[in-house]
């Protein structure tokens, strides 16, 4: 199979073009980081795309290796590497921490146990042939989950009616790209790098209707969680601050006695209205002290 690339005049043509698109496609989330970078704040940004692209890019530049002579797919996907690796840190950097360690996790998970776990297997079990196909299957589903991926953020779009974290111009590059490379596979006549980019060009369209049926919608904002210790109750009643009331008897020294300014009378239990009872008992006394003293 090497050499195939080689084979048809424009083949050399469709993989260059879909180096320079795909290589625009990966810098289409700039925006997007850049104003994760200027509000300091990943606002609720997911970062699974491109965890997800990263994994897909290092299988490519392994299966292209394992091939040989497919160095338009090893140049992209290196590129696609180091931009997705930049993306992740910058995400990594902003990110609350319970999104940060589910990012770390995914990415030990995939990029390293699994990535891991696909080189061995690949090399063990299989030798020339059996392993290019076995491996191109597997870069087929991945590739998939790259496309499947970016449905986190069309859930998210339709739920704040927001496109604001899914720029047209990075939908429009999925699209083109997906032709490109779709046609470069059926010039090589390689089914495995075809075959994914039939759904990517079908995710890609999704995205750009939504973009245009939610580009002048109003957002709407998502509920802020409110933790356990901060909830308040709406039925609950406030506490009053307490007074110190000096009730001072002939003969007796003085006794201080607790009241509340202003309390609802159902609010208070049998104890605390012989309490009130007393209080204005006690007052009452004083006062009639005071009118017989003058």
């Amino acid at each position: 199979m090497a050499g195939l690339s080689l084979q048809h005049p424009w083949a050399f043509t469709f993989g260059l073009l879909g180096n320079i698109i795909s290589f625009m496609t990966y810098l289409a989330p700039l925006p997007t980081f850049y104003r994760i970078y200027k509000n300091k704040s990943t606002q609720g940004f997911q970062s699974v795309p491109y965890v997800v692209a990263l994994f897909s890019a290092m299988l490519w530049i392994y299966y292209a290796l394992i091939k040989s002579n497919e160095c338009l797919l090893i140049t992209i996907n290196s590129a696609g590497c180091v931009i997705e690796t930049i993306y992740i840190v910058v995400y990594l950097v902003y990110a609350p921490k319970k999104a940060k360690m589910f990012t770390a996790k995914i990415m030990l998970l995939l990029n390293v146990g699994v990535f891991g776990l696909i080189l061995l297997l690949t090399l063990l079990l299989a030798t020339g042939e059996k392993r290019i196909v076995l491996l191109g299957w597997v870069c087929v589903g991945f590739s998939v989950s790259v496309f499947v991926a970016p449905l986190s953020i069309i859930r998210q779009v339709v739920r704040t009616r927001s496109v604001e974290f899914m720029p047209f111009s990075l939908s429009l590059s999925l699209t083109v790209s997906a032709v490109i490379w779709f046609l470069y596979g059926l010039f090589i006549k390689d089914k495995y790098v075809a075959l994914p980019n039939v759904i990517g060009f079908a995710f890609g369209v999704i995205q750009m209707v939504l973009y245009a049926f939610y580009r002048n919608a109003t957002p709407v904002l998502p509920a802020k969680e409110v933790s356990d210790d901060k909830e308040v109750s709406v039925t609950a009643v406030p506490k009053v601050p307490e007074h110190t009331v000096t009730i001072a008897k002939h003969g007796t020294p003085g006794r201080e006695l607790k009241s509340c300014d202003v309390r609802p009378v159902e609010c208070l239990s049998t104890g605390e209205a012989k309490q009130e009872d007393y209080v204005a008992e006690e007052l009452g006394k004083v006062a009639d002290t005071g009118s017989n003293a003058v």
